[in-house]
């Protein structure tokens, strides 16, 4: 009898904490003469100001930086990782002993997934996709799996990332508008399959998980319109535009941001998947969005590119070779301060690895000064000017 009182007890509390975890968005201020917005989006691993940048950790980790220094020089507030790297590698076997991804990985600020629709749509090769889900072969050993929408809410629950994205097919920038057509409405299937997952699960390790549906469309107009007002039955807690800068002219990119934020809630956190360089970010926050993530920080600084407030610099050029000058005399981390520009070409032509750290590092504290400075001036009403000064400079081969 103990027994039973003591258990009903235990799921009176356990109900009870369910209820108080939450996330939360406030709109605190609209900059003038734009659509520009600064928020406060709260979640029970922390606080999130934006507009925000969220560094890419596919597999739970940033290439070539360490968490301490994503956190601390760069002043990161919510990264990202990968459904299909994760489910593939280490495995959800592994993630589920480990507590979740958080303690898996030791970052215990917010986290996002990506429920692997982009990279299923990267693997056209090897994959097929049908009514019931996604079937595709693994890059990494040729063997065979099924992503359904059900299947991917629950390895989002096992992973246990404060945002969780649906599951969609993302189809091609250059899509002919039947088969953008036919790839939304399935998309749209799909999203009423997640959302009833996600109703039936509840989180696993502790903290409250958001759901957030992505606007699906194309470069059509009519299109993303439909999906955005599709999206808002689900009263979800945020909302994601999904399908651009994926081969797309870059002035459809921003028309199809406006069409879907026309629609898309204010209340409510806007986030652009994957999206993109520093003059994109600000083009995109100028038109209404709050959240992005793209590889391009650390893809890039692999290669050697630095992105600046001044302008971008190729590192690998011989006008660098003897240049003794701080690395970004205006960045914000110990890296710029530290090495020189010289230095860092050094080691970029020896393909030493503390060449793709130190790079690495920089633009990713670049991208979250850039959205830090943004918010500033978001907040002191001087955005729309900022903003067109920053472009020009932003667009600058140094």
């Amino acid at each position: 009898m103990w027994c039973h009182i003591e258990m009903i007890f235990q799921l009176f509390f356990l109900s009870l904490y369910v209820i108080y975890m939450f996330m939360k968005y406030t709109l605190q201020h609209t900059a003038p003469n734009s659509k520009a917005r600064a928020g406060l989006l709260e979640t029970d691993h922390g606080a999130i100001e934006t507009p925000i940048f969220m560094p890419v950790g596919t597999a739970a980790a940033m290439k070539g930086i360490f968490h301490r220094d994503v956190e601390q020089e760069a002043k990161a507030q919510i990264i990202l990782a990968n459904t299909y790297h994760l489910y593939l590698r280490p495995g959800m076997d592994i993630i589920e002993q480990a507590g979740g991804v958080h303690r898996f990985s030791s970052w215990n600020k917010p986290m996002l997934t990506d429920s692997g629709g982009f990279q299923v749509f990267s693997l056209a090769a090897c994959r097929k996709i049908k009514e019931d889900g996604c079937h595709f072969q693994s890059h990494i050993d040729g063997s065979r799996h099924v992503f359904t929408p059900e299947s991917v809410i629950d390895t989002e629950r096992t992973i246990g990332a404060d945002i969780m994205m649906a599951f969609d097919e993302c189809p091609p920038g250059d899509a002919p508008y039947d088969y953008a057509k036919k790839s939304l409405a399935l998309t749209e299937r799909w999203l009423d399959r997640c959302f009833n997952r996600y109703h039936q699960t509840q989180p696993k390790w502790g903290h409250y998980q958001a759901l957030f549906p992505i606007v699906q469309g194309a470069g059509y107009a009519d299109l993303r319109e439909q999906a955005a007002r599709n999206v808002l039955q689900y009263n979800a807690d945020g909302y994601a535009i999904g399908g651009l800068a994926v081969g797309e002219p870059t002035d459809v990119m921003y028309s199809m941001i406006e069409v879907c934020n026309t629609v898309l809630p204010e209340d409510k956190p806007r986030y652009l998947m994957g999206v993109g360089t520093p003059v994109n970010i600000l083009e995109a926050i100028d038109r209404g969005v709050d959240m992005f993530d793209c590889v391009m920080p650390t893809r890039n600084g692999r290669n050697g590119q630095l992105f600046t407030s001044e302008g971008v610099i190729n590192i690998r050029n011989k006008k660098w070779e003897n240049d003794f000058s701080p690395v970004d005399p205006n960045g914000v981390t110990f890296v710029d301060k530290q090495y020189t520009k010289a230095y860092l070409h050094h080691l970029v032509v020896c393909k030493e690895m503390l060449a793709a750290q130190i790079a690495s590092l920089h633009n990713t504290a670049f991208y979250l000064w850039l959205v830090g400075e943004a918010r500033k001036h978001i907040i002191a009403g001087d955005f729309k000017a900022w903003k067109e000064e920053m472009v020009v400079k932003l667009s600058r081969r140094l």
